[in-house]
């Protein structure tokens, strides 16, 4: 039984292995594969971006737990969902529309037990006993509410003009290059064959898309569209996002001018002629 395991908890203490043993304590036919744990918390778009594409890359029937944001509110149930022939198992917190890009095909609510210590542990041992029924043959249906109502939350999108998108960065890597929520297809879609310039921090432009990092010169910046198919900032052997200022976007922007301006290191235009 494969299950997968992302979260925002961090692994500076004890949690993520407790997770991982109560997981395995509870079935130990469970083989756990880390995602990630080092998510930033509350950054729905970049926990969007991780899941979605680590999941769809999984064989048919895995079991995929996220632990992001798990006490946004005060939790009666939790999800299970079933899309894709993929298995999620989630807080209802918005967080699993985000990642399909759209309502689960199959989805039930998992109570909680009224008396229960609602923390990450205990949360863990009721997906744990859901994947489980679910591998041993029930449905969904069978182990909780499909009538519930789930909270939708609307994936983050680039703005659209006739000559112009602009897409947030979402995610900043190990080599700190910067991905961009716009997407191969997206950007083909509005280019309709012009040609463009890529513009951030005002005043850095970029004009082709790169194959590789070595399609430029050591230390020069270029674009890409990564092996998820996301526009993708780099410099070759450096670090766009230190060299240029860039930071990840964060929808949590308040009206403090100071934060507006940051805008401008969170956000990527392309330009059509």
């Amino acid at each position: 039984m494969l299950l997968t395991l992302t979260s925002d908890i961090g692994q500076q203490d004890y949690l993520a292995a407790a997770v991982k043993g109560q997981l395995m304590k509870f079935n130990p036919a469970i083989t756990v594969a880390d995602i990630t744990h080092q998510l930033s918390p509350f950054n729905y778009p970049q926990s969007a971006y991780v899941c979605r594409n680590a999941i769809k890359n999984f064989p048919d029937g895995t079991f995929h737990l996220v632990l992001v944001n798990l006490f946004d509110s005060r939790p009666e149930h939790l999800l299970i969902a079933q899309h894709n022939n993929q298995y999620i198992g989630i807080a209802d917190n918005g967080l699993i529309t985000m990642i399909l890009e759209e309502v689960p095909q199959k989805v039930v609510a998992i109570p909680l037990e009224k008396s229960a210590t609602k923390n990450t542990l205990y949360c863990t041992t009721v997906f744990a006993d859901a994947f489980t029924k679910i591998a041993g043959g029930k449905t969904l249906e069978e182990i909780g509410d499909a009538s519930v109502s789930i909270n939708v939350k609307n994936p983050l999108r680039p703005l659209l003009g006739n000559n112009w998108m602009e897409g947030q960065i979402i995610f900043i890597d190990n080599f700190e290059n910067v991905i961009v929520n716009i997407t191969k297809d997206e950007f083909e879609e509005q280019r309709k064959g012009r040609s463009f310039k890529i513009v951030f921090k005002r005043d850095e432009i970029i004009d082709k898309i790169s194959e590789t990092y070595a399609d430029v010169n050591e230390g020069e910046k270029l674009a890409l569209f990564n092996s998820a198919s996301y526009l993708e900032i780099a410099v070759n052997k450096g670090n766009a996002a230190g060299l240029f200022g860039l930071q990840g976007y964060s929808e949590q922007q308040s009206q403090n001018q100071y934060l507006q301006n940051r805008l401008f290191y969170q956000t990527v235009r392309v330009h059509f002629e």
